[in-house]
Protein backbone atom coordinates (compact mmCIF):
# COMPACT_ATOMS: atom_id res chain seq x y z
CA UNK A 1 0.00 0.00 0.00
CA UNK A 2 2.44 2.13 0.69
CA UNK A 3 4.68 1.58 -2.67
CA UNK A 4 1.52 2.49 -4.36
CA UNK A 5 0.56 5.77 -2.39
CA UNK A 6 4.39 6.33 -3.52
CA UNK A 7 3.71 5.59 -6.99
CA UNK A 8 0.52 8.06 -6.98
CA UNK A 9 2.16 11.14 -5.45
CA UNK A 10 5.40 10.64 -7.78
CA UNK A 11 2.31 10.20 -11.41
CA UNK A 12 0.50 13.66 -9.43
CA UNK A 13 3.80 15.86 -9.05
CA UNK A 14 5.79 14.16 -12.02
CA UNK A 15 8.85 14.08 -9.72
CA UNK A 16 10.42 11.77 -7.22
CA UNK A 17 11.70 14.19 -5.25
CA UNK A 18 8.54 16.46 -5.28
CA UNK A 19 7.04 13.10 -4.36
CA UNK A 20 9.02 12.46 -1.20
CA UNK A 21 8.44 16.07 0.09
CA UNK A 22 4.62 15.38 -0.33
CA UNK A 23 4.29 11.97 1.53
CA UNK A 24 7.11 12.91 4.14
CA UNK A 25 10.23 10.31 2.79
CA UNK A 26 13.53 10.45 1.96
CA UNK A 27 14.29 10.66 -1.76
CA UNK A 28 16.48 7.83 -1.40
CA UNK A 29 13.12 5.49 0.05
CA UNK A 30 10.87 7.04 -2.62
CA UNK A 31 13.77 5.92 -5.10
CA UNK A 32 13.54 2.52 -3.49
CA UNK A 33 10.18 1.87 -3.04
CA UNK A 34 9.79 2.67 -7.10
CA UNK A 35 12.92 0.25 -8.18
CA UNK A 36 10.82 -2.53 -6.08
CA UNK A 37 7.91 -1.63 -7.81
CA UNK A 38 9.02 -1.94 -11.37
CA UNK A 39 10.82 -5.41 -10.32
CA UNK A 40 7.22 -7.27 -8.89
CA UNK A 41 5.82 -5.37 -12.05
CA UNK A 42 8.40 -6.54 -14.50
CA UNK A 43 8.41 -3.45 -16.52
CA UNK A 44 9.45 -0.17 -16.16
CA UNK A 45 6.32 2.46 -14.78
CA UNK A 46 8.32 6.00 -16.04
CA UNK A 47 10.13 7.35 -18.81
CA UNK A 48 11.86 10.77 -18.32
CA UNK A 49 9.98 13.87 -19.90
CA UNK A 50 12.60 17.15 -19.59
CA UNK A 51 13.03 16.94 -16.30
CA UNK A 52 9.93 15.34 -15.28
CA UNK A 53 8.51 12.05 -15.14
CA UNK A 54 5.19 10.45 -17.39
CA UNK A 55 4.27 7.02 -16.98
CA UNK A 56 5.03 4.30 -19.38
CA UNK A 57 2.09 2.19 -21.30
CA UNK A 58 2.93 -0.30 -18.25
CA UNK A 59 2.81 2.68 -15.51
CA UNK A 60 -1.03 3.90 -16.96
CA UNK A 61 -1.99 0.28 -16.20
CA UNK A 62 -0.90 -0.05 -13.04
CA UNK A 63 -2.35 3.39 -12.14
CA UNK A 64 -5.73 2.22 -12.98
CA UNK A 65 -5.43 -0.56 -10.79
CA UNK A 66 -3.49 1.30 -7.57
CA UNK A 67 -6.02 3.67 -7.61
CA UNK A 68 -8.83 1.01 -7.25
CA UNK A 69 -6.72 -1.04 -4.70
CA UNK A 70 -5.98 1.80 -2.29
CA UNK A 71 -10.00 2.88 -2.59
CA UNK A 72 -10.61 -0.80 -1.62
CA UNK A 73 -8.00 -0.61 1.51
CA UNK A 74 -9.04 2.79 2.86
CA UNK A 75 -12.58 1.86 2.73
CA UNK A 76 -11.96 -1.24 4.73
CA UNK A 77 -9.93 0.61 7.47
CA UNK A 78 -13.05 3.39 7.09
CA UNK A 79 -15.53 0.56 7.73
CA UNK A 80 -14.10 -1.19 10.51
CA UNK A 81 -13.37 2.28 12.45
CA UNK A 82 -16.66 3.40 12.10
CA UNK A 83 -17.87 0.33 13.68
CA UNK A 84 -16.07 0.21 16.91
CA UNK A 85 -17.42 4.54 17.02
CA UNK A 86 -20.50 5.24 19.10
CA UNK A 87 -21.40 8.24 21.12
CA UNK A 88 -23.08 11.25 20.55
CA UNK A 89 -21.12 15.21 19.92
CA UNK A 90 -22.91 18.70 19.63
CA UNK A 91 -21.15 20.38 17.17
CA UNK A 92 -22.21 23.84 16.09
CA UNK A 93 -21.19 25.94 13.22
CA UNK A 94 -22.12 29.66 11.83
CA UNK A 95 -24.89 30.48 9.22
CA UNK A 96 -22.48 30.96 6.83
CA UNK A 97 -21.23 27.33 6.19
CA UNK A 98 -24.85 25.76 7.34
CA UNK A 99 -26.23 25.71 3.81
CA UNK A 100 -23.64 24.85 1.61
CA UNK A 101 -20.37 22.22 1.68
CA UNK A 102 -20.29 21.39 5.74
CA UNK A 103 -23.91 19.81 5.70
CA UNK A 104 -23.51 17.37 2.97
CA UNK A 105 -20.16 16.20 4.82
CA UNK A 106 -21.91 15.89 8.35
CA UNK A 107 -24.70 13.60 6.68
CA UNK A 108 -21.60 11.43 5.47
CA UNK A 109 -20.51 11.17 9.30
CA UNK A 110 -23.77 10.16 9.90
CA UNK A 111 -23.97 7.66 7.57
CA UNK A 112 -20.49 6.19 8.28
CA UNK A 113 -21.11 6.21 12.05
CA UNK A 114 -24.95 5.48 12.98
CA UNK A 115 -24.09 4.43 16.61
CA UNK A 116 -23.00 8.29 16.73
CA UNK A 117 -25.46 10.67 17.76
CA UNK A 118 -24.94 13.98 16.58
CA UNK A 119 -26.33 17.69 17.37
CA UNK A 120 -25.79 20.13 14.96
CA UNK A 121 -26.47 24.43 16.21
CA UNK A 122 -26.57 26.86 13.49
CA UNK A 123 -25.78 30.68 15.22
CA UNK A 124 -23.64 33.12 15.55
CA UNK A 125 -19.98 33.15 15.67
CA UNK A 126 -20.04 34.10 19.71
CA UNK A 127 -23.11 32.81 20.78
CA UNK A 128 -21.78 29.20 19.69
CA UNK A 129 -18.36 29.75 21.81
CA UNK A 130 -20.42 30.99 24.61
CA UNK A 131 -22.78 27.59 24.57
CA UNK A 132 -19.57 25.80 24.04
CA UNK A 133 -17.98 27.30 27.18
CA UNK A 134 -21.31 26.53 29.31
CA UNK A 135 -20.67 22.87 27.62
CA UNK A 136 -24.03 22.97 26.03
CA UNK A 137 -21.55 22.14 22.58
CA UNK A 138 -18.69 19.88 22.29
CA UNK A 139 -16.89 21.59 19.36
CA UNK A 140 -17.47 24.42 17.35
CA UNK A 141 -16.77 26.06 13.66
CA UNK A 142 -16.39 30.07 14.21
CA UNK A 143 -14.62 32.90 12.24
CA UNK A 144 -12.87 35.06 14.03
CA UNK A 145 -11.57 34.20 17.65
CA UNK A 146 -7.99 32.79 16.86
CA UNK A 147 -6.67 34.24 20.27
CA UNK A 148 -8.82 31.69 22.22
CA UNK A 149 -6.51 29.25 23.68
CA UNK A 150 -8.48 26.08 21.84
CA UNK A 151 -8.20 27.16 18.94
CA UNK A 152 -7.15 25.26 15.67
CA UNK A 153 -6.48 27.37 12.96
CA UNK A 154 -8.23 25.93 9.83
CA UNK A 155 -7.97 28.40 7.20
CA UNK A 156 -7.61 32.34 6.77
CA UNK A 157 -10.97 33.97 4.81
CA UNK A 158 -10.76 37.33 2.95
CA UNK A 159 -13.69 39.22 3.79
CA UNK A 160 -15.51 41.03 1.09
CA UNK A 161 -18.45 43.57 0.76
CA UNK A 162 -22.02 42.30 -0.42
CA UNK A 163 -24.37 44.32 -2.86
CA UNK A 164 -27.26 42.84 -4.88
CA UNK A 165 -26.71 40.99 -7.95
CA UNK A 166 -28.68 43.73 -9.28
CA UNK A 167 -26.99 46.86 -8.06
CA UNK A 168 -24.52 49.10 -10.35
CA UNK A 169 -23.89 52.34 -8.43
CA UNK A 170 -23.38 51.38 -4.55
CA UNK A 171 -21.51 55.14 -3.48
CA UNK A 172 -23.66 58.01 -4.81
CA UNK A 173 -22.26 61.51 -4.59
CA UNK A 174 -24.40 63.54 -1.57
CA UNK A 175 -25.41 60.39 -0.18
CA UNK A 176 -24.58 58.05 2.51
CA UNK A 177 -23.39 54.56 2.20
CA UNK A 178 -26.73 52.12 3.21
CA UNK A 179 -25.70 49.25 5.56
CA UNK A 180 -27.50 45.70 6.55
CA UNK A 181 -25.65 44.63 8.80
CA UNK A 182 -25.69 41.75 12.18
CA UNK A 183 -26.78 43.44 15.25
CA UNK A 184 -24.60 44.05 17.68
CA UNK A 185 -21.87 42.50 19.12
CA UNK A 186 -19.97 41.29 15.81
CA UNK A 187 -16.85 41.64 14.67
CA UNK A 188 -17.52 42.19 10.64
CA UNK A 189 -19.73 44.92 11.80
CA UNK A 190 -17.00 46.13 13.85
CA UNK A 191 -14.76 45.66 10.66
CA UNK A 192 -16.48 47.00 8.08
CA UNK A 193 -17.94 50.56 10.11
CA UNK A 194 -13.98 50.83 10.86
CA UNK A 195 -12.87 50.54 7.41
CA UNK A 196 -15.61 53.23 5.88
CA UNK A 197 -14.89 55.57 9.07
CA UNK A 198 -11.04 55.43 8.27
CA UNK A 199 -11.77 55.76 4.22
CA UNK A 200 -13.42 59.00 5.14
CA UNK A 201 -17.20 57.19 3.46
CA UNK A 202 -19.89 58.25 5.25
CA UNK A 203 -22.47 55.51 5.96
CA UNK A 204 -26.06 54.97 7.78
CA UNK A 205 -27.72 52.03 8.82
CA UNK A 206 -30.24 51.12 6.67
CA UNK A 207 -31.21 47.26 8.13
CA UNK A 208 -30.17 45.30 10.71
CA UNK A 209 -30.94 41.76 11.76
CA UNK A 210 -29.65 38.89 13.50
CA UNK A 211 -30.29 36.04 10.75
CA UNK A 212 -28.05 35.14 7.74
CA UNK A 213 -30.88 34.72 6.21
CA UNK A 214 -32.40 37.94 6.51
CA UNK A 215 -29.47 39.49 5.91
CA UNK A 216 -29.12 38.17 2.00
CA UNK A 217 -32.77 38.81 1.65
CA UNK A 218 -32.16 42.76 2.61
CA UNK A 219 -29.41 42.93 0.53
CA UNK A 220 -30.56 41.13 -2.36
CA UNK A 221 -33.39 43.95 -2.12
CA UNK A 222 -31.06 46.59 -2.36
CA UNK A 223 -32.12 47.70 0.91
CA UNK A 224 -27.68 48.08 1.65
CA UNK A 225 -24.47 46.34 1.36
CA UNK A 226 -22.65 44.15 3.62
CA UNK A 227 -19.92 42.23 4.46
CA UNK A 228 -19.21 38.76 5.14
CA UNK A 229 -16.16 36.52 3.63
CA UNK A 230 -18.49 35.05 0.61
CA UNK A 231 -19.09 31.52 1.55
CA UNK A 232 -22.00 30.24 0.69
CA UNK A 233 -22.97 33.66 -1.00
CA UNK A 234 -26.35 33.26 -2.73
CA UNK A 235 -26.26 34.17 -7.01
CA UNK A 236 -28.63 36.85 -6.12
CA UNK A 237 -25.52 38.75 -4.58
CA UNK A 238 -22.51 39.99 -5.79
CA UNK A 239 -19.02 40.84 -4.13
CA UNK A 240 -17.90 44.39 -4.14
CA UNK A 241 -14.49 46.03 -4.37
CA UNK A 242 -12.02 48.86 -4.51
CA UNK A 243 -13.56 49.44 -8.27
CA UNK A 244 -17.28 49.84 -6.27
CA UNK A 245 -15.15 52.54 -4.61
CA UNK A 246 -15.17 50.79 -1.25
CA UNK A 247 -12.11 50.59 1.06
CA UNK A 248 -10.10 47.33 1.52
CA UNK A 249 -11.14 45.09 4.20
CA UNK A 250 -8.83 42.59 6.40
CA UNK A 251 -8.82 38.80 6.63
CA UNK A 252 -10.61 36.82 9.41
CA UNK A 253 -9.45 33.04 10.56
CA UNK A 254 -11.68 29.95 10.78
CA UNK A 255 -10.91 27.94 13.39
CA UNK A 256 -11.82 24.94 15.28
CA UNK A 257 -12.46 25.23 19.30
CA UNK A 258 -12.65 22.01 21.65
CA UNK A 259 -12.99 24.17 25.04
CA UNK A 260 -10.38 21.89 25.86
CA UNK A 261 -12.54 18.75 25.88
CA UNK A 262 -11.63 15.07 26.22
CA UNK A 263 -11.08 14.40 22.60
CA UNK A 264 -13.52 11.13 22.47
CA UNK A 265 -13.52 9.03 19.10
CA UNK A 266 -16.29 10.14 17.89
CA UNK A 267 -15.60 13.89 18.71
CA UNK A 268 -11.72 12.77 17.24
CA UNK A 269 -13.34 11.65 13.57
CA UNK A 270 -16.06 14.52 13.52
CA UNK A 271 -12.94 17.08 13.60
CA UNK A 272 -11.28 15.31 10.98
CA UNK A 273 -14.49 15.00 8.89
CA UNK A 274 -14.85 18.92 9.38
CA UNK A 275 -11.54 19.79 8.52
CA UNK A 276 -10.91 17.58 5.44
CA UNK A 277 -14.65 19.02 4.16
CA UNK A 278 -12.90 22.43 5.04
CA UNK A 279 -9.89 22.08 3.36
CA UNK A 280 -11.28 20.77 -0.12
CA UNK A 281 -14.00 23.22 -0.31
CA UNK A 282 -12.67 26.96 0.83
CA UNK A 283 -10.41 28.27 -1.28
CA UNK A 284 -6.54 27.84 0.02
Amino acid sequence: MDALRTFLAAHKTGSLIRAADQIGRSQSAVSQQMRKLETQVGQSLFQRHGRGLILTDAGEQVLSYARRILELNDEVIRALRSASIEGSVRFGLPGDFAETWLPAALGEFKKAHAAVRVEVSVEGNGALLERLDRGELDLVLAMGHRTRADAEHIATLPMTWIGSADSEIVIKPGRPLDLALYKPPCFFRRAGLAALDDANIAWRLAYSTASLSSLWSGVAAGLGITLRTGAGLPPTLRRLDERDGLPSLPVVDLCLHGGGRENTPALARLREVVIESALANLPS
